[in-house]
């Protein structure tokens, strides 16, 4: 197997890997419950899908490229966290109530008496 066939084959599999990533995100927008748990499904797919999409680009090989994809992938490392407590945040300061009648409020007053 050539070089440049791999490297084709490695590139294309991280973009379907990607798509895949990005896919079930979307996925989890549309079908979770409630805010808490949609911006769980969101921040991961951006941070996974758009990196594997990021690295089928570094794979291509051109040196420019691959400044720019890593410079593109540390904005993301950091941003998506911060985006996505601040929305959080948000949602809390709302008030808005976590859907699934498992989940726990751990920040609620009545759970300190327990």
């Amino acid at each position: 197997m050539s070089v440049e066939l791999a490297t084709s084959l490695l590139a294309d599999a991280l973009v379907v890997f990607g798509v895949f990533i990005m896919t079930i995100g979307v996925y989890g927008m549309i079908r979770l419950p409630d805010t808490y748990t949609r911006l769980h499904a969101t921040s991961k797919a951006v941070v996974l899908g758009v990196i594997s999409l990021l690295a089928a680009s570094v794979v291509t090989g051109d040196p420019e490229i691959i400044l720019r994809v890593a410079l593109i992938g540390v904005f993301l490392v950091l941003t998506t966290p911060v985006s996505a407590h601040v929305i959080a945040r948000a949602a809390y300061s709302r008030e808005e109530k976590m859907v699934s009648p498992d989940a726990v409020d751990e920040s609620s007053k009545d759970l300190a008496g327990r």
